[in-house]
């Protein structure tokens, strides 16, 4: 963003800053309500369709859909939870996921055969793969992760279904579940809402719907998932020896209570020490000891100029010992993307969220080359370099144009260095000599 023309030294500087500041004031207040400007309609849907009704029972198909665009749901996956609005109202059976606790189900001790949940808040997890044949659904059994919508668009979808038995009611709006969780930080879930009944055509020719179909929309707020961020950004150019790094105490400070990492050197037993996690649970993080604290580091380098193009290196470092980011995903502003001529050893897919505007790309892994960053180590990072051409009016190294000007990294927003700090041009801070030694020797002229 250029500053107007009439500003000059100080006061043009402070117009940057003013502008940046307000900027990321913006992206603070979105990201705390749940809207990220890049994936304006993200979010996650719950599809509720009662397919059949069988006396007092119904047969509910349960379809989780990943609208984001760049973030993914990673292990331990989805727990879907929810809360019956009748004490009566149990599970009798489910293919394609499970619930984790069967509760108290002594009240059908003369039936044939228990319920598969008695529980109230029941909470439902899915299969991992190979699960049982005559326990699969389409669209199962995947840990309970889904890809975002560009990295893999056949994987954003999970669905199960159960046989639900409604006790006194058989009124579908009286029975359908409030309080909806996905059991991942940072997701708030709404009301369930009805729609329209889903359509489907098994054999191309006859359609057939379901009895109705109920909506739930579930949010991401990156405050609500983690009090503190979750990476960085680090910055060099080839034209200035300076590295900036992390800024200090990025997402957490050493000393401080809950902060855990290793020292550089520092034996591995240590990691013994760390509590294990279950299947369906996250192991808390252990970093490398350093000053910004951060399970992961983005460094963006200025690597060459050329007469019409010039190179910059991308380096994601995952400085976490007990986490392996399967299908990360890395997200990047900058108005120069507009013009990426060639990539190496990322995928890149550029994000138009607002028609013409081309500022922004997301970046992912090869498959079976480097989707995952591997716990902290030597193989515990991801390089590429792209290729981008000069566009004409707009180009420049002056003023950190060559950084860019916002990172995420698996959806979560990085911290940026102050561009203050950003690296300068050799000659940026005596630009201004020869003017002066010329109005000089104009005053000495005079004089004499």
């Amino acid at each position: 963003m250029m500053s107007p023309p009439f500003l000059f030294g100080a006061q043009r500087s402070n117009a940057v800053l003013f502008v940046i500041f307000i900027s990321s004031l913006v992206t603070s207040f979105s990201l705390s309500y749940g809207y990220d400007s890049l994936d304006p309609y993200a979010n996650i849907t719950i599809t509720w369709d009662f397919r059949l009704q069988t006396g007092s029972t119904y047969d509910i198909k349960v379809s989780i859909y990943n609208f984001q665009q760049f973030r993914h749901l990673d292990r331990p996956g989805w727990k879907l939870s929810w809360i019956w609005k009748d004490d009566d109202q149990v599970i009798w059976d489910m293919w394609g996921a499970e619930a984790m606790e069967q509760g108290n189900c002594s009240k059908f001790r003369s039936s044939p055969q228990l319920p598969h949940c008695c529980k109230k808040q029941p909470v439902i997890i899915d299969f991992l793969p190979g699960a049982p044949y005559n326990k699969q659904f389409s669209n199962c059994c995947k840990g309970g992760e889904l890809s975002s919508m560009i990295q893999d668009s056949s994987k954003f979808l999970s669905a199960f279904q159960m046989n639900v038995g409604f006790g006194k009611t058989n009124n579908i709006t009286e029975v359908m579940p409030t309080n909806f969780t996905l059991g991942i930080p940072g997701y708030t879930c709404g009301d369930a809402f009805l729609v329209l009944p889903t359509r489907s055509s098994p054999d191309g020719r006859r359609w057939v719907q379901t009895l109705e179909t109920w909506n739930v929309t579930c949010m991401y707020s990156q405050f609500r998932a983690s009090p503190s961020p979750k990476c960085c950004v680090s910055l060099s150019a080839f034209y200035n020896s300076t590295i900036v790094p992390c800024p200090k105490c990025s997402c957490g400070c050493q000393g401080l209570p809950g902060a855990k990492c290793l020292k550089s050197g520092e034996k591995s037993p240590h990691l013994l020490e760390l509590p294990r996690a279950r299947e369906n649970e996250e192991v808390p993080p252990l970093v490398t000891c350093s000053q910004h604290m951060c399970p992961i580091r983005v460094h963006w380098h200025v690597k060459q100029s050329y007469k019409e193009y010039w190179r910059v290196k991308i380096t994601i470092t995952n400085l976490n010992f007990v986490k392996n980011y399967s299908s990360w995903s890395l997200v990047v502003q900058h108005p120069n993307l507009r013009s990426v001529t060639q990539l190496f050893s990322f995928n890149y897919h550029p994000l138009n969220a607002y028609g013409n505007i081309n500022d922004t790309g997301m970046f992912w892994g090869i498959k079976s080359y480097n989707d995952m960053l591997l716990a902290s180590g030597q193989s515990g990072n991801a390089q590429s370099e792209m290729l981008l051409h000069k566009d004409p009016g707009i180009f420049t190294f002056r003023e950190g144009w060559t950084f860019p000007r916002r990172i995420s990294f698996n959806g979560d927003e990085c911290v940026m260095p102050p561009p203050d700090e950003y690296p300068t041009l050799p000659n940026s801070a005596t630009t201004s000599r020869p003017s002066l030694v010329f109005f000089s020797f104009l005053i000495l002229a005079f004089v004499f």
